[in-house]
């Protein structure tokens, strides 16, 4: 569930009001400002002011502005679509508002936010594109502040490309499948040589390069992205992962990437978890392979959304194979695996000359063999280790390497729910390391940094491992582990 402090009090809609009547009541600058505001569209605007000032008469008359010259009654509501009240005065724009209210239309109270039906946004205009700025009422000059800002982002053309694209959509329905072939035309039509037109004024081209566009559109095939979430945190995202999140008619995603990363996929697209979580599986890889090949013969744009990097223990091997086999293609989108947002969160240096220059990532089960591996020389002459899902091998790690012979002072941080805002930091050394396996308190993935090169992290914001040192590692500790 959504953390209250990211929902909105107030859900963000557009009234329709062409050939609608709207009322202002007000006589001096807040009604000048809303009868401004609303001059962008194409409502029946009405202005009851007994006593108008000079700008908001003049305003009134350039724009053939129906004016009621009398003082407010709750008649003048009658038939509206929206009412403001905007005459400067708190308990009379209460009392307008009540009386829309007693005749069921929706008001807002100039200034008083907790007497509003709806908050009136700043407004970027590209007809018919329309971008509002709301802050529920508790910003006026931060929405102010970010209109001035997406005005300056947005081409003075996106209307009247808006608009020919209004012209060609009947025949865009009739001509072609509904689904992903529509979305490629339509990304094509905004962003191609039909926009590139459009820009240069040369309407009559762009008609000419929309009509051939859609001559040529071929049936899309099924196509699957694999791609790395990221190590939890939803602005860690690349931008390509968000681009083909919002072309994407499936979601295929496992247990460790959050809902909110989930959540920035296209609205209408299909979600399928997947589990791929230790303790929890809710399908077997070959079922994923056989989903994942379903959804792209069934010509589906899907998104294979993986925690971290999907080439980095994310068995994407597996998935490409049966992609190829099927004959359908496929790409890889690149993630920040969860070492790097590890050694971000402790500040902490992965190589460092002099000290460090390899680099090895591990889940630590090819520790609990017989034969020790080849990597794990490395890590004895200085070799920053980072240890995936650390928490249950944290014991069988500490044991081999210090039997190895890397010494149990050697620096280790621990780090669980990487790059998020519910992280959490530890730092100790390898001889403390066992007793994190007796941790209940360690819901999350955590990572598991080692390494003389660990020592130069920044730990004013970790506890020490020591703090809670279980009974497990008392033990390892008096058995001269």
């Amino acid at each position: 569930m959504p953390n209250r402090d990211d929902q909105l009090s107030a859900f963000p809609a557009f009234f329709r009001v062409e050939d609608r009547d709207v009322v202002v009541v007000g006589n001096g600058d807040e009604a000048l400002a809303k009868v401004r505001l609303l001059l962008n569209t194409r409502a029946r605007i009405a202005l009851v002011a007994d006593a108008p000032e000079a700008a908001l008469t003049n305003l009134v008359i350039q724009n053939n502005i129906r004016h009621v010259a009398r003082a407010f009654e709750p008649a003048h509501l009658d038939g509206a679509t929206l009412v403001f009240a905007a005459t400067g005065d708190a308990a009379a724009d209460r009392a307008i508002v009540d009386a829309a209210r007693d005749r069921k239309i929706p008001a807002n109270a100039v200034d008083q936010p907790d007497y509003c039906d709806f908050y009136t946004p700043a407004i970027v205009n590209r007809a018919p594109v329309a971008v509002a700025i709301g802050t529920e009422g508790a910003g006026p000059v931060l929405s102010q502040m970010i209109r001035a800002q997406v005005d300056q982002l947005l081409s003075p053309s996106l209307g009247p490309l808006a608009r020919l694209a209004d012209l060609y959509r009947g025949a865009v329905e009739h001509v072609l499948p509904r689904g992903a072939t529509r979305r490629v035309f339509w990304r094509r039509f905004f962003s191609g040589t039909v926009a590139d037109a459009v820009n240069a004024g040369q309407i009559a081209d762009a008609e000419r390069e929309a009509s051939r566009l859609l001559k040529t559109m071929e049936t899309i095939e099924g196509h699957v992205w694999l791609v790395g979430a990221g190590p939890g945190s939803e602005d860690l995202l690349t931008l390509r992962a968000q681009r083909a999140m919002m072309e994407a008619d499936a979601i295929v995603y496992d247990a460790l990437v959050p809902a909110e990363v989930v959540a920035m996929g296209r609205r209408d697209a299909e979600r399928f978890s997947v589990g791929k979580r230790k303790g929890c599986h809710s399908k077997s890889q070959d079922e994923i392979n056989d989903l994942l090949v379903e959804l792209g013969r069934a010509g589906k744009r899907v998104v294979r959304l993986k925690s971290g990097d999907p080439l980095v223990y994310g068995r994407a091997a597996e998935e490409m194979q049966a992609l190829r086999t099927a004959g359908i293609s496929y790409e890889i989108v690149p993630g920040i695996t969860s070492a790097f947002a590890a050694a971000a969160d402790f500040e902490l240096p992965l190589t460092l000359r002099g000290v460090a220059s390899s680099l090895i990532f591990t889940t630590g089960h090819d520790l609990t063999g017989d034969i020790l591996p080849d990597w794990a020389s490395l890590a004895i002459s200085g070799a920053t280790i980072a240890v995936y899902m650390g928490r249950t091998v944290a014991a069988s790690v500490a044991e081999r390497l210090m039997q190895a012979g890397l010494p149990a002072e050697t620096t280790v941080a621990v780090i669980e729910n990487a790059s998020r805002r519910d992280k959490r930091l530890l730092h100790g050394v390898l001889g403390e390391l066992p007793g994190l396996e007796a941790r209940d308190d360690l819901g999350g993935p955590v990572m598991v940094i080692i390494g003389d090169a660990v020592a130069g992290a920044n730990f004013t914001h970790s506890e020490p491992l020591a703090a809670r040192l279980p009974a497990v590692a008392e033990r390892l500790a008096v058995s001269g582990v």
